[in-house]
């Protein structure tokens, strides 16, 4: 396939732009050996750079690829399109739950008030989970733009992503938070532009059916069998979506504790907003005859690829100049999307793992090291992961299953139920996993140990299993705390069989 040099040219642009301001706003850390100055930029963040990063702890390229990919695809469209408002949802919600109470106690990380209250080896054991979604995520979008850009583009697949992740570790690496920040606003401005200038072109092209026209083809339908799955993965997105540390990330460096709910109802609207374009682009890709533009069909069949149906509409619904603006924007915001995520699992890592449980005597000039060496090596994994393993998405979704099923509940424990301990933590993570895990997984190719109700031998669980599994653990965790908080404090179980040394030790007190 030959080069796309128009398209090339837009990529170097932009990743040349998003560089260049990753390494200005790396000035302002001012070389600083503080960890708060570089995973929270001295939570110091303003309110118009907080709400365009606030908003891009999820709209980047996964967000607005996916959105069109849903859209675009038969099976889905746009009903099962749950993305843009239930992660608008999770944003409105963390404001209201949660923001206030973390950014309120000052933590440094999503995991602080764990190991606080659990101890540091339960707080390293909830860890898992969390650095797995993030690193996943990394992976996920870093494969995508691979492809991307080797299919549409005639790119070497390997030298696109190896490249990007190089641009989004050094960046990240000199700057932390403040280049986190300060790209995430041209990553916006560059989507926002890119993707509505390509809108009018791609929808006036003479291959393209009026979209209004062709409802049928991108609105799609909820089957009755199948709306257990839609309320699980609806609700997944919701709550799932809130513990983050790239979202925490943002709520911790804001000013003040009102200013970062104010960040996340803001950032609610702007991930709907965000997501009007890739909806109609996915609409006018269903509503293009094909055949009639300059793509190869037979090289290139968007109904058997749809995940590139966004860059694809660009680049053959557009003109030349459009392209070049469109296919550089989404190129940018896949890469910009990378950095958060590689500072949330280093910031958690260097912190929560290696200073709480390894290294307590740490000074905070090895913790920065520290996090800074785990940028690199968490990014090389990141990449490494995206190179080799083919379904890299299917992995990341399983590990937001991970994350809904077995941190929400621990983090709404943590935050509301003061008498919630290590045995009830403990017990809810072990169980919330295994009714997770009982419901099988073709990724992991584990079977179904557990046939839930409405169970379908050709579609799998219909019920919404996630949901029960994430309340299940959420229920076990109380009613496990509750008991044993009675019974070693009115002393019905001697002190010396507290293993976790919650109610010993001065734990009595918190």
């Amino acid at each position: 396939m030959a080069v796309n040099w128009g398209g090339v040219a837009g990529i170097i642009v932009f990743y040349l732009l998003i560089l260049g301001v990753g390494l200005w706003a790396a000035r302002k850390s001012k070389g600083s050996t503080d960890p708060e100055e570089t995973m929270l930029a001295g939570r110091n963040i303003g309110v118009f750079v907080g709400i365009f990063t606030m908003t891009a702890t999820w709209v980047g390229g996964g967000f607005i690829n996916g959105t069109a990919d849903s859209v675009f695809s038969p099976g889905s469209g746009l009903i099962w399109t749950l993305a843009p408002w239930g992660f608008a949802v999770s944003l409105i919600l963390g404001g209201l739950l949660f923001a206030k109470s973390m950014r309120e106690q000052g933590y440094l990380t999503m995991l602080d008030p764990f190991q606080l209250k659990y101890g540091s080896r339960m707080g390293g054991l909830l860890f898992l989970p969390a650095l797995s979604g993030e690193l996943f995520w990394s992976s996920a979008i870093l494969n995508a733009l691979g492809s991307t850009l080797s299919v549409v583009l005639g790119l070497d697949r390997t030298v696109s992503v190896v490249v990007s992740a190089c641009i989004a570790v050094v960046y990240t690496f000199i700057g932390g938070l403040y280049s986190v920040a300060y790209t995430d606003v041209v990553q916006l401005l560059c989507m926002f532009i890119g993707l509505w200038v390509a809108v009018p072109f791609a929808m006036t092209n003479e291959a393209v059916e009026p979209i209004f026209t062709t409802t049928e083809r991108w609105i799609g339908t909820v089957e009755p069998k199948f709306a257990g799955n839609w309320v699980d993965f609806a609700l997944l997105l919701i709550l799932g979506g809130i513990p983050w540390q790239v979202y925490f990330q943002r709520v911790l460096s804001s000013k003040t504790a009102k200013g970062a709910q104010i960040l996340s109802f803001t950032a609610g609207v702007g991930c709907i907003v965000m997501a009007i374009p890739p909806i109609l682009l996915g609409a006018v890709g269903a509503s293009t005859d094909w055949n009639a533009t300059g793509l190869n069909m037979e090289t290139m069949n968007p109904y058997d690829q749809s995940s590139l149906i966004l860059p694809l509409v660009i680049q053959f619904l557009t003109p030349p100049i459009v392209s070049f603006i469109g296919l550089g924007a989404v190129a940018a915001a896949v890469m910009s999307s990378a950095d958060s995520s590689l500072l949330s699992a280093s910031s958690m890592f260097s912190r929560n793992v290696y200073k709480l449980i390894f290294r307590p005597k740490a000074s905070e000039t090895e913790v920065m090291w520290v996090m800074r060496l785990s940028i690199v090596l968490f990014g090389a994994l990141a990449t490494t992961l995206s190179l080799f393993i083919t379904s890299i998405y299917d992995l990341f979704v399983l590990c937001a299953d991970f994350v809904y099923v077995v941190l929400f509940p621990q983090l709404f424990c943590v935050v509301y139920f003061y008498k919630s301990n290590t045995y009830g933590s403990l017990l809810g993570y072990i169980i919330g996993l295994f009714l997770r895990l009982g419901g099988g997984d073709p990724t992991l190719m584990i079977p179904p140990l557990i046939q839930y109700p409405f169970f379908d031998e050709t579609y799998g669980q219909l019920f919404p299993f996630r949901t029960l599994a994430m309340l299940v653990s959420f229920v076990t965790i109380l009613i496990v705390s509750y008991p044993l908080d009675y019974l070693f404090r009115n002393n019905k179980i001697p002190m010396k069989y507290d293993f976790f040394k919650c109610f010993t030790n001065g734990e009595e007190e918190k």
